[in-house]
């Protein structure tokens, strides 16, 4: 049961992805038919392939990823606190600093990882991403011949919707309704684009990242029915 979790044992996370390149026509022309070609059936009539390129970046084969947000809970005694830290800048980099961690501090049988849609998204999104970068997956990504209660991840979607597989519901509208402090008072998923190509402020991005980790831990403390985390249990490393 959730309540009897160890929040110790938790390493939650959050990535940012953007398409692979600035412009459609940055790609090889053969990466341009296959973006055609993969984003056909979402595109229809309605697109282009050129300008329905500024959402590759939820496709690991054309996005990459320019930040990885991860968060830990840490008690003594009474005092609780929930340290934050990111890795970003060049994906190959990031990815390697964030294996580092997974392995040395989140690699043990009872260890966990969670994130919001992360079985769908986050999880997926970094082994590919790994794998196409030539870096090994750690233990909590390797997933083959593991049975369903043997894989290391937890998601708060699916704690959300208690068996109910069609249902899909945002983390903004789970901290609205538990009134968690909201990650998206500045900018959302959809302009992290702009922000990182136009813009160039990749500082944005990883505060935005942030946020949104402090978000899925207070959701697991109210889907425990604890505390919210307050400002001065929060801290970003």
């Amino acid at each position: 049961m959730l309540d009897k979790l160890n929040l110790e044992h938790i390493l939650f996370l959050d990535i940012e992805t953007v398409p692979e390149h600035a412009d459609f026509e940055d790609l090889s022309p053969t990466k341009q038919k296959l973006f055609a070609d993969k984003t056909d059936y979402q595109r229809k009539e309605d697109y282009s392939p050129k300008e329905y390129y500024e959402r590759a970046g939820i496709w690991a084969e054309f996005g990459k990823i320019v930040c990885i947000s991860v968060g830990y809970f840490n008690f003594k005694g009474n005092e609780r606190k929930f340290r934050t830290t990111s890795f970003y800048g060049e994906e190959a980099d990031l990815l390697k600093r964030f294996k580092l961690i997974v392995e040395n501090y989140f690699s043990l049988p009872h260890h966990l990882m969670c994130g919001h849609n992360a079985k769908e998204f986050d999880f997926p999104y970094i082994a590919r991403r790994m794998l196409i970068r030539g870096i090994a997956l750690p233990s909590q990504l390797q997933l083959f011949g593991k049975k369903p209660w043997e894989i290391p991840h937890l998601d708060t979607l699916e704690l959300w919707k208690f068996g109910d597989y069609k249902h899909y519901t945002s983390l903004k509208l789970l901290t609205e309704l538990f009134n968690i402090p909201s990650p998206k008072d500045d900018i959302d998923g959809s302009q992290v684009r702009d922000v990182f190509y136009k813009e160039k402020d990749l500082d944005r991005i990883v505060t935005y990242c942030e946020k949104d980790v402090i978000a899925v831990a207070q959701l697991i403390l109210k889907l425990r029915q604890e505390e919210l985390l307050e400002d001065h249990e929060l801290i970003s490393v």
